[in-house]
């Protein structure tokens, strides 16, 4: 189903959003949904991304941030001569996947984990010092004083 929602009136009224419009446009309605995740926000400036990869062992994943995207891809190993199984049903999907999410600015993967099925990646958001918000003093008081020192 295409969401066909006219996202115009926004993009005018608020700056900084691009990236999520643009993903509200095109990325939501035509992402695939495998493997399946969460994304909690678990402080003000920590995060955690929760993908769900059942069958998957912590080799056989790759992790890569670079700039503002994180990639998460799986790709089962080859299954050795003779540890072939027989399933009467497979339910588990176990193909190969590549998802990708698009990061913060300021926005780092602290940790990812592997139990019991699930990828957990701790994200943290650190902003420098000199890009946080500071206040500025008006009129700061008296005008500074300069000295007149007459030549000898």
């Amino acid at each position: 189903m295409r969401n066909n929602f006219d996202w115009t009136p926004y993009r005018r009224s608020t700056v900084g959003f691009d990236r999520l419009f643009d993903f509200l446009e095109t990325g939501a309605s035509s992402a695939e949904n495998y493997p399946p995740f969460d994304i909690e926000k678990v402080a003000d400036d920590h995060f955690r991304i929760t993908v769900a990869v059942a069958g998957f062992k912590a080799d056989e994943i790759d992790i890569t941030a670079q700039q503002n995207m994180l990639t998460v891809s799986g790709r089962k190993a080859p299954v050795a001569e003779g540890e072939e199984r027989h399933l009467l049903y497979s339910g588990i999907a176990t193909r190969a996947f590549e998802r990708r999410f698009q990061l913060a600015d300021f926005v780092r993967v602290e940790r990812a984990d592997l139990a019991d099925g699930l990828l957990t990646i701790d994200l943290v958001r650190e902003v420098p010092e000199a890009m946080k918000p500071h206040k500025i003093a008006i009129g700061g008081g008296a005008t500074p004083v300069i000295e007149n020192k007459k030549a000898a």
